[in-house]
């Protein structure tokens, strides 16, 4: 009798090399271009951010973080950002409570409200980062010169290499496009081998990356403590801390409706928006200056003093930082939520360190930023991407896939940060 053969899967039809070159020169064009349109709005953004936050408060002799500073400018960073929703054509974009790094493709008439919001709230002070907005811009932008260069090219095409340029530019490095694209496709049904839906894409996310290198440098890592071999002790600790990461950031995802629902019952714009910067400015008073703006610099400023605060003190920043990520996010300010919950995880991370002095630096800020991701995002590759480049340790690296299982069953099946039109949670 013959032998039976285990079933094979069938084989993906590969994509030919001639139906991928055309590809190639759109692709290079939007990342170029992606990573040129983030560097202008972040370059605005801090130069204004220096004239209110430096200029502005030396002329007039108040401290520059002083508590009064800090509500006055939140609340007219409120008042601001509350104008053009009420006012500009497109009303800044829906609510950004209810978007996350997938853009919705937006009219043109939307986007320069939505660029205008986003710059005035970088350079205001709340604690949100320019993902969520500058990838919806860069979408809508895409999308609409795409279809008058290229008709016959298909809209999902040019809205992937404008996301993948955009955070290709965002982290300067094509990695994490890369690992959120293959996350994207694992659950749609796609056609011909995952290299061939991820070539365009990856080239814009490279575009990206490196215009951002070249012209602008960024540096991610927090140049904390080395972080030798890895023992018993460094995987309890990753275990244990991205595990408490995660029960944090779901804390703040479970409070996220309710706060949303709370503003929306101011229903206007010019309510919403001051009250909270009222509130951000409040907690800025509260948390200290540190608090304040997307988190990246302030990160760093954490992270270059590992003992330089209290385990209290450490923790009452991230529980603070995470409050007003979720604050701002309801009101209506247009941003995203990854370098703020970076900044609570390094924080977090530190306050370990502060609590257990054998926790080393690099294996609790590590964990703790991996955790907070994986609950406020639910992308688990680009929370250990990010949560490994901060700490530039490939010896973590283990650590971290370690401890992102027991993180991921506290996250997974749970409500996200991100709201339906109805104001109930996305899951």
């Amino acid at each position: 009798m013959p032998q039976e053969t285990a079933p094979q899967a069938p084989a993906v039809a590969a994509t030919p090399a001639r139906a991928l070159l055309p590809l190639v020169l759109p692709a290079l064009v939007v990342g170029v271009a992606a990573a040129l349109l983030l560097l202008g709005v972040s370059e605005a953004a801090e130069a204004f951010q220096d004239v209110l936050w430096q200029d502005l408060p030396d002329a007039l002799g108040v401290g520059r973080y002083s508590v009064l500073w800090m509500l006055v400018m939140l609340t007219a960073t409120g008042v601001a950002v509350g104008l053009v929703v009420w006012k500009v054509p497109g009303h800044a974009g829906p609510d950004p409570a209810t978007t996350g790094l997938e853009a919705p493709a937006l009219p043109p008439v939307v986007l320069p409200g939505l660029l205008l919001a986003t710059a005035l709230m970088l350079a205001g002070g709340p604690s949100l980062g320019p993902e969520n907005p500058i990838i919806a811009v860069n979408v809508g932008l895409t999308l609409w010169i795409g279809h008058r260069l290229l008709p016959r090219a298909p809209g999902g095409l040019w809205t992937m290499l404008a996301e993948a340029a955009t955070i290709g530019a965002l982290f300067g490095t094509p990695v994490a496009a890369a690992l959120v694209i293959s996350e994207a496709l694992a659950g749609r049904q796609v056609k011909g081998a995952l290299w061939d839906n991820v070539f365009a894409p990856l080239i814009a996310a490279a575009a990206g990356g490196i215009t951002t290198t070249l012209v602008a440098d960024p540096i991610f890592d927090l140049d904390l403590p080395a972080f030798g071999r890895p023992g018993w002790g460094d995987l309890a600790a990753a275990l244990v801390i991205a595990s408490a990461g995660a029960v944090l950031g779901m804390a703040a995802v479970y409070v996220f409706p309710y706060v949303h629902a709370a503003f929306a019952r101011l229903r206007h714009p010019m309510l919403m928006l001051p009250v909270g910067g009222l509130v951000l400015g409040l907690l800025g008073a509260l948390g200290g200056h540190l608090t304040l703006f997307k988190g990246l610099e302030e990160a760093r400023e954490l992270a270059a003093d590992p003992d330089g605060w209290s385990a209290g003190e450490f923790a009452g920043m991230a529980v603070v930082k995470l409050a007003a990520l979720v604050v701002a996010a309801c009101c209506g300010f247009r941003g995203g939520r990854i370098f703020p919950s970076v900044f609570a995880g390094v924080a977090l991370g530190l306050g370990a360190h502060a609590l257990v002095s054998d926790v080393h630096p690099a294996v609790g800020v590590s964990a703790a930023v991996l955790g907070l991701l994986l609950a406020i995002t639910r992308q688990g590759w680009v929370s250990l991407f990010t949560a490994a480049v901060l700490v530039s340790s490939p010896d973590v690296i283990a650590l971290l896939c370690i401890a992102s299982l027991p993180a991921w069953l506290l996250v997974t099946g749970r409500p996200q940060m991100q709201l339906h039109a109805d104001g109930t949670s996305v899951r």
